[in-house]
């Protein structure tokens, strides 16, 4: 178990966002953070400390008028900590292989292969044929509807009928190096985890794996410890000093 760092962009700055609130329309979100600071300073940090498989997301669309400025405040992150950040956020066979070589060790990918609220094997083999398995990794974040979890897709707005429980967890770590699980409905808010999200890791997950959601204090990443049986990696946000949160960076290097 290890803290694995995050850098979030939305409309062209390094943000922290309540997930559930993330809209394309107007490209509008509700903020908790938002840095003065461009990627690379965080990713030289990051870099600093050693803090490998940390994440960005790109939480534009292509197509916004910000996305161009997501990409380039990616691309100074992934340069400034080559081959130490992973990236997600609208990534297909045309742009996978750019990021790869801008610096990130991998990509992360949720609505090509979940697309139109549908597992699409097709796309998924697409994927594994431009970058391979060893730099795929498929977020599973997800959602509750009716008593159960979802796979979420396009920025975490759309269901679909993709349910996360020990059948697709085990499916699809056939096809990927890792997992990284959003727990959307606490994403942003450091209102606590989801339990269950991380139980279900600890029992199913047997490849790397990192838990995000919630997180508001030392005694969650506990929980995450103790329900994920000591093997699920965790993300923190909005609780984190760094962006404005209460739980020092530094109390977080060696756990």
């Amino acid at each position: 178990m290890k803290f694995r760092p995050c850098i979030d962009i939305h409309n062209g700055c390094v943000k922290q966002i309540v997930g559930g609130s993330l809209r394309d329309n107007r490209n509008t979100a509700i903020d908790n953070f938002v840095s003065e600071m461009n990627g690379d300073f965080y990713a030289k940090l990051y870099k600093k400390h050693n803090l490998t498989g940390g994440h960005i997301i790109i939480l534009n669309p292509e197509g916004s008028e910000f996305y161009k400025a997501d990409v380039n405040q990616a691309k100074l992150a992934l340069e400034a900590f080559e081959g130490g950040l992973q990236v997600g956020g609208g990534i297909n066979p045309h742009n996978a292989k750019t990021f790869l070589d801008i610096g990130a060790s991998h990509v992360i990918v949720t609505s090509f292969v979940f697309k139109n609220g549908i597992f699409n094997e097709e796309n998924l083999k697409k994927m594994l044929e431009t970058v391979g398995k060893d730099k795929l990794v498929l977020d599973l974040s997800c959602r509750k509807r009716d008593g159960k979890y979802y796979i979420v897709t396009d920025r975490w707005q759309n269901f679909t009928d993709v349910e996360l429980c020990e059948k697709t967890i085990d499916a699809l770590s056939k096809s990927c190096d890792e997992f990284l699980i959003h727990a959307v409905d606490v994403e942003g808010k450091a209102s606590g985890v989801e339990e269950e999200i991380c139980e279900m890791m600890g029992d199913f997950c047997e490849i790397p794996s990192t838990y995000a959601g919630g997180i508001s204090s030392l005694s969650d990443i506990e929980i995450i410890r103790q329900k994920g049986k000591g093997k699920i990696d965790f993300t923190v946000g909005s609780a984190l000093d760094l962006f404005g949160g209460k739980i020092p960076f530094d109390s977080l290097l060696n756990i």
